[in-house]
């Protein structure tokens, strides 16, 4: 286990983080539904959104855009939070983009081509202002959505499905140099790349395999994959449920590595300081926001000023 320093304790669920310039990290809290900031070890509420806001991501209007999955029904069990189905209020998913000094938000999209969003789930914003963004579904008492993977205009003028079907799609990433996207799967542990050819566009039509994408090398064992965070070499760190770590994948197909953390649910990395080899981790069944150093730098994230 490596060394880390808890910044927050008492979170709800939380996920998303964006480890801001002015030192604080920005995260959600899944089962208070609320955007919230952790700074100096206190929690302050930024926005009260409701449902169950998911991953969120600074935009080119600097508004904070949040994937809101609609929310969950939640169990308590020796100290610890854990999802369960569909919430009993739940309305429907949508993104979100909130103005971070007022708290304002303004729902964007709930729809794509007629269909309802199920729960929207991660969020990653490429260099010409669209974001990528994974719809994770449902799960209900006898059945869960068939759901796949998006890209949008920030301005709220246009949404296309990219991908589909997926698994349970959850954390999604770029490449530093935006050629290729990254899906994770939550129940089959695997990360997908798919190539593109220019922002908001898959390479080719042509499909290969029934996911459509090239399978990175994983590791062996029992685990889910969450959310994630692409460092400088390319490398994809995601979120690992059960074995609880961050999984480090190396796109050029090279040995897995893990990194535990002392949470079965470490659900997201983003990175942050000056040089950007500072790992911020939500784990999220304790409530607890954590950082520790990290050997490779982050990728930059588009449009986050950096520390």
């Amino acid at each position: 286990m490596p060394d880390y320093q808890v910044l927050a304790e008492g979170l709800r669920f939380p996920e998303g983080p964006i480890a801001m310039p002015d030192g604080s990290v920005i995260v959600v809290e899944i089962a208070r539904g609320t955007l919230s900031r952790v700074r100096d070890g206190q929690i302050e509420v930024a926005a009260d959104l409701g449902g169950g806001p998911n991953g969120a991501a600074i935009g080119p209007d600097g508004r904070c855009y949040v994937c809101n999955n609609g929310g969950f029904t939640w169990v308590e069990r020796r100290g610890r939070l854990f999802p369960s189905e569909q919430a009993t209020d739940y309305g429907g998913g949508r993104i979100e983009a909130v103005d971070l000094a007022s708290g304002q938000a303004e729902v964007l999209y709930t729809h794509c081509d007629g269909e309802p969003l199920k729960g929207p789930n991660d969020i990653v914003f490429d260099s010409e202002g669209g974001f990528w963004f994974t719809d994770h579904g449902k799960t209900r008492a006898r059945d869960r959505d068939r759901t796949g993977v998006f890209y949008a205009a920030a301005d709220g003028s246009s949404i296309k499905e990219a991908i589909f079907p997926l698994e349970g799609p959850n954390g999604v990433g770029l490449s530093p140099e935006e050629d290729e996207l990254y899906v994770a799967e939550t129940p089959t542990g695997r990360v997908w790349a798919y190539e593109l050819s220019a922002p908001g566009k898959l390479k080719g039509e042509r499909r290969d395999r029934p996911d459509g994408g090239r399978l990175l090398p994983g590791r062996p064992g029992y685990f889910l994959f969450d959310s994630m965070a692409v460092d400088a070499e390319g490398n994809v760190c995601v979120a690992t449920i059960v074995d609880g770590g961050i999984t480090i994948l190396s796109p050029k197909g090279e040995p897995a590595r893990h990194v535990p953390c002392p949470d079965p649910l470490t659900t997201n990395i983003c990175f942050g300081g000056p040089d950007l080899k500072t790992a911020y981790v939500t784990l999220s069944s304790t409530g607890q926001l954590i950082s520790m150093p990290w050997a490779t730098p982050g990728a930059p994230l588009n449009f986050l000023p950096q520390q």
